[in-house]
């Protein structure tokens, strides 16, 4: 199977989803105190991870084509990948949640629940396949130490 939609496009396309059952949704909504904070947090911490992990493929000379996984000449298992092996999608993940708590809609942990699923069986399986057959027993090794997610 072949990639074709870009992750960062997968999240927006889930972002919009949850942008619709926030408007059109009547149930749901909540609010507490620090919520619009806690968003903000978490969209820094999001970006953050991408920004360090971007530059760790940028120093390592490999790329960050999630649509060609096949082209990466190094593995990085240093860094943030020491706790996730896929920071860029957990920063994706947090920029979601970020948006749901904006937003105020529980319903929101659902879409938040099905991106993980999106990426885990349409994207991250077909990295992992591919950069076993790259990197071989360092790579088993490597998935074996690290969780995916966090």
């Amino acid at each position: 199977m072949k990639l074709k939609i870009l992750p960062p496009l997968v999240m927006v396309i889930f972002g919009c989803f949850m942008y619709l059952v926030d408007r059109f949704l009547p149930v749901g909504e909540f609010d507490f105190f620090g919520r619009r904070e806690m968003s903000y947090i978490l969209l820094a911490v999001g970006f953050l991870l991408i920004i360090v992990a971007v530059f760790q493929f940028i120093k390592a000379n490999t790329t960050t084509d999630p649509l060609h996984p096949e082209k990466a000449k190094h593995l990085i298992t240093g860094g943030v990948f020491k706790y996730t092996r896929n920071p860029m999608y957990l920063g994706m993940l947090l920029f979601l949640i970020a948006f749901g708590l904006h937003l105020g809609n529980a319903f929101n942990t659902l879409l938040a629940a099905g991106y993980v699923y999106y990426m885990n069986h349409f994207q991250i399986k077909r990295e992992e396949t591919v950069l076993i057959e790259q990197f071989g027993k360092a790579y088993l090794l490597y998935l074996k130490a690290v969780r995916r997610w966090f």
